[in-house]
C-alpha cells in the first residue's frame, strides 16, 4: 500500500543533497503550476528543509503536490529521486509504458540539450502546440524570447508538467517541422 503523500515526501526529499535541495527550490519557486494554483513564495521556500517543503507542497498544492514535486525533481536533475517518489506513491506509469528511444526517457527529454540548439523554427512548433498543449500566454511568453534558444529553453520549462501524451505532441510537432534534424537525433 502507497504511503502517505507527505511521507513520500518527505522520504524523497530528505535523500536531497544541500545541492540537490537548492536547486530543487529554486525550480519549484519558477515551476510553471496548473491554472488555479500559486507558486510557493520564495522566502518560505528559501528556509525550509525536507520535512517543512513536504508540509509546504502538500499546503500549496493538495492532490496535486506529488506531480509538482516528480516534475520539478526531474527539472533538477534528480531522477532516481523522481522516480522513487512515484514508486514511493505509486504515481506515474513506469519506465516500461514510456514511449521514447532510452528505456527510461523519452524522445524529447533524452535529446533536450540537441533540440534546443538545433530547432531552427520554433514558432512553427509552437503553432502546432498552441491551443492543445500550451495556452496563448505561454505562446507569447515563449515567443517574445530573442534566440530560437531561449525560446527552445522557454518552452521546455513547461515539459516537466507534461504528461506523456503531451511529449508525444511535442514530438509530433518537431518531426513534422524538423523531419531531418529527428532522424538525425533518432540514428544516434
Amino acid at each position: 500500500m502507497p504511503k502517505s503523500m507527505r511521507g513520500c515526501l518527505e522520504e524523497t526529499l530528505e535523500d536531497l543533497t544541500e545541492v540537490e535541495l537548492r536547486n530543487f527550490k529554486a525550480n519549484l519557486h519558477e515551476f510553471p503550476v496548473k491554472q488555479g494554483y500559486d507558486n510557493i513564495p520564495r522566502g518560505r521556500l528559501q528556509k525550509a528543509d525536507a520535512l517543512d517543503l513536504s508540509d509546504l507542497l502538500v499546503s500549496f498544492y493538495e492532490g496535486y503536490a506529488l506531480e509538482v514535486t516528480a516534475a520539478v525533481l526531474r527539472l533538477s536533475h534528480c531522477n532516481p529521486q523522481a522516480n522513487k517518489l512515484e514508486t514511493l506513491s505509486g504515481i506515474g506509469n513506469g519506465p516500461s509504458s514510456r514511449p521514447s528511444s532510452s528505456p527510461d526517457q523519452h524522445f524529447i527529454d533524452q535529446f533536450r540539450e540537441q533540440l534546443i540548439q538545433r530547432t531552427v523554427t520554433v514558432e512553427q512548433v509552437l503553432d502546432k502546440l498552441h491551443g492543445s498543449i500550451i495556452n496563448e500566454g505561454q505562446y507569447q511568453q515563449i515567443c517574445s524570447r530573442e534566440t530560437n534558444q531561449a525560446k527552445m529553453r522557454e518552452l521546455y520549462k513547461l515539459v516537466p508538467g507534461w504528461n506523456l501524451e503531451c511529449k508525444d505532441q511535442f514530438y509530433k510537432a518537431l518531426k513534422a517541422i524538423h523531419p531531418f534534424l529527428i532522424k538525425d537525433l533518432e540514428g544516434r
